[in-house]
């Protein structure tokens, strides 16, 4: 690499919108020819398998601690690697059917706090 130059690999992503993510699944679909594949049902089956390869890395651990303190590095990356397969599946789902994910999120966030309020406290 010449001087000035970044390994993208190497650069860690801060804060990236859903927007963002889905134009980048896009335009790597398009690139691939692979949008004649992207129906909601390939992209909820695919998910699916996806979510079925994050469970297994649960399956034998009984339950873990907040933060995997115990767990090596290759296991919490193999961890992040199967999230992000889900969530990016999720995302390209979501596009495909037109309905705006971070909108809709936002909208079951307001709903889940009126159905499930937190409880008031006592001043003592």
């Amino acid at each position: 690499m010449g001087e000035g130059e970044e390994n993208v690999e190497d650069k860690k992503v801060m804060d990236i919108s859903l927007k963002d993510l889905s134009r980048i699944l896009e335009d790597f679909a398009k690139a691939r020819d692979w949008e004649k594949h992207h129906s909601p049902r390939n992209l909820l089956l695919a998910m699916v398998g996806e979510v079925g390869e994050l469970s297994e890395i649960f399956q034998w651990r009984g339950e873990v601690e907040k933060g995997l303190p115990n767990w090596e590095e290759a296991d919490k990356e193999h961890l992040g690697e199967e999230l992000s397969d889900v969530l990016l599946y999720l995302i390209r789902l979501a596009d495909i059917c037109e309905i705006d994910l971070a909108d809709a999120a936002t909208k079951k966030i307001v709903k889940n706090a009126i159905k499930y309020p937190a409880p008031i406290k006592k001043l003592s």
